[in-house]
């Protein structure tokens, strides 16, 4: 990717076109991969100081391609421009189309040494973001029900010196939440804090505050991140050990306390970690937690009865150990909760989750890379005894084309507090199943990529009361001819579920088919058009459509986005999955079903070097409905209308 080409794309976009984007099956699993990426994209790393670890944090590079680079680096020396990625022989068009948004060429690495804080505080660099976003409307609960107004704002600090220093704090508030009020007599509902140190001779990493883990393959902590199956093909199943800063709104999945990685030598890194925090739970009659909470919201007396009315105690460590190609690893997991934790057993569905005060977890993970191929697993057990693996074998016969076969076994009563990691269902539990995915590249410009995948599921789940299995076939041809794209793309997904009497199952199958064009120039404008089609089947079938058009332009330090979508579905069955260009560190996964017209418009303008203003508008009127949402979420109109506000400042 040119210079040119990435001012006219985000990063957002190019990874939205790279994964499925069909219905997220855990969207806090792709809130924390947009996060992950969005804090790589605000601290790229350069290639020219690169080490392996750091290039493993990137989540689409693969162990082939990771060593690929390494080696690159260490025969011919430092990068002069990103042109050179296109030399390393294992990168495709996807990694090549990313990696700008990550990466640099920098200046070569210095001789080490431990610089005072002084000059730590002289050098580094601070940022200072707010953010807000104006509804212009009411819905119920604005009216009566919340305990706050109806506007969302966050404030977001940071102080970063490389890889030596980063200091953070988020504050965030929902619409309908009370800022400095009931229960929030500090300001925010939520905040956010870290300090990470790196570089401290065999101290790699340290982080106090609150911070987000994962080692090996997820199936024992995994709260950074998680790849969607097309996703997937990209990594082919490499292992991910991440420490980093919790700096996101996000109240889901963190730990809060310290956690240090050691790297005694080339070949060793321990991580040792420890956490105490406050959870959200919904309390049975004996005051046990029947469910603990991730979304987060304290809007209502009811909600904010809620807030951190549970703890958890966690601690473990994690260690690895790599050389010749083999690598192995070894976790151990403690949680601890100060309520009990005890779920309605007598929903067949819920029989095996989680249940209890004290949780134990531990694995085994292994592999061994090779130019040609790359195998790698993990086996985890809990504390009953329960087992879960999965195990992941790729191999590149040569340059333009990737297979890949992932198999995975979960044991319908294995639990993990933190795991996650590739499934059909969503959950690190009540799972078997293979995936087989390649990577074609028959001409220069011509990109192939498929995959199949079977889940059986042995225990009951939600809205399904036995046994069941899902099929998942996706397929993509794109070709790309200097600055212009055309992609075709078809996934038929089946799953099934109970009929209305619960007396057997019946098969529910989704088809979806996409075509999109899209085009960029060296004038610094951009076009994209795209159309969607659904047809979903169960007892009936409906059908649903979508039209959406892209136009973007850049010019020194303005840049504008405008879409227009006008969707038309049957049903919510028929609903359709589409992306739309976020400001930073916004997540959004937005679906539209029935009749309507959708637009949005992005800009942002740098005043100067440090002042940079950003917003968003978006508008969607419905042809079929009076009102939208329901409950104290309901909008009396058939019209909702946003703004979203940044003002970013740096020094």
């Amino acid at each position: 990717m040119t210079a040119q080409e990435k001012a006219n794309d985000s990063w957002e976009e190019v990874w939205q076109e790279l994964t499925d984007d069909a219905e997220p099956d855990d969207e806090d699993a792709a809130n924390n991969t947009f996060e992950l990426l969005q804090q790589l994209a605000d601290h790229p790393i350069n290639l020219n100081q690169a080490t392996r670890s750091e290039l493993e944090q990137l989540p689409f590079l693969s162990a082939q391609q990771v060593m690929d680079l390494m080696e690159y680096l260490d025969r011919y020396g430092p990068m002069r421009s990103l042109s050179e990625l296109r030399m390393v022989p294992s990168m495709d068009y996807r990694q090549l189309q990313l990696l700008p948004f990550f990466v640099y060429a920098g200046e070569q690495a210095s001789a080490a040494h431990i610089p005072s804080l002084s000059s730590l505080l002289r050098s580094g660099r601070h940022e200072l973001t707010i953010a807000a976003r104006v509804p212009f409307y009411e819905r119920q609960g604005d009216r009566n029900g919340y305990l706050g107004y109806r506007y969302r704002h966050s404030l977001r600090y940071e102080f970063s010196c490389g890889k030596r220093l980063r200091l953070g704090l988020v504050g965030a508030q929902d619409a309908g939440e009370p800022f400095f009020a009931n229960r929030n007599t500090w300001g925010y509902d939520a905040y956010s804090y870290y300090l990470q140190m790196g570089q401290l001779g065999i101290v790699e990493k340290v982080i106090v505050g609150k911070y987000k883990l994962s080692s090996a393959m997820g199936l024992v902590l995994n709260n950074s991140f998680s790849l969607g199956k097309l996703a997937a093909m990209q990594q082919l199943g490499r292992q991910t050990n991440t420490l980093r800063p919790h700096a996101s709104r996000s109240v889901a999945d963190y730990f809060q306390g310290a956690a240090a990685t050691l790297a005694p030598n080339k070949t060793l890194k321990l991580t040792l970690f420890a956490s105490y925090r406050p959870l959200d739970a919904t309390l049975n009659d004996d005051q046990s937690a029947s469910t603990l909470l991730t979304n987060g919201y304290h809007r209502t007396p009811t909600e904010m009865l809620k807030k951190h009315n549970t703890h958890q105690t966690a601690a473990g460590a994690v260690a690895n150990y790599r050389r010749n190609g083999w690598h192995a690893g070894l976790t151990a997991a403690y949680f601890h909760l100060d309520r009990r934790l005890s779920p309605n057993t007598q929903q067949l569905f819920r029989r095996y989750q989680a249940s209890g005060q004290d949780f134990v977890n531990a694995s085994l993970d292994y592999g061994y890379n090779h130019h040609r191929f790359t195998l790698s697993g993990e086996t985890a057990i809990d504390g009953h005894g329960a087992v879960a693996t999965l195990n992941a074998l790729s191999y590149q016969p040569s340059a333009r084309l990737s297979l890949m076969a992932l198999q995975r076994f979960y044991s319908y009563r294995y639990t993990a507090l933190q795991g996650h990691a590739f499934s059909e269902g969503g959950h690190v539990q009540n799972e078997s199943g293979l995936y087989l995915g390649a990577t074609w590249q028959p001409l220069s410009a011509l990109h192939v990529t498929a995959y199949a995948d079977w889940a059986y599921f042995p225990w009951a789940r939600y809205r399904v009361s036995q046994s069941s299995a899902a099929q998942d076939y996706f397929s993509e041809i794109a070709y790309q001819k200097k600055q212009w794209w055309l992609k075709l793309r078809y996934r038929l997904h089946r799953r099934q579920q109970d009929n209305a009497d619960k007396t057997a199952l019946q098969q529910r199958d989704e088809h979806r088919l996409r075509l999109s064009f899209s085009r960029s120039t060296r004038q610094g404008f951009s076009l994209s058009t795209q159309a969607d089609a659904v047809k979903a089947i169960n007892t009936t079938s409906d059908y649903g459509w979508m039209i959406a058009q892209r136009l973007g332009w850049k010019h020194r330090a303005c840049t504008l986005n405008l879409s227009a979508a006008y969707f038309h579905t049957d049903s919510y069955n028929s609903r359709i999955y589409t992306y739309e260009r976020q400001l930073p560190h916004e997540f959004s996964f937005p679906s539209f079903y029935g009749k309507g017209l959708r637009l949005a418009f992005t800009g942002s303008y740098s005043a100067s070097h440090h002042l940079r203003l950003m917003l968003k508008l978006g508008h969607t009127h419905y042809y079929d409905r009076s009102t939208i949402g329901t409950g104290l979420q309901q909008i009396d109109s058939n019209r909702q209308t946003d703004l979203h506000l940044q003002l970013r400042w740096r020094l």
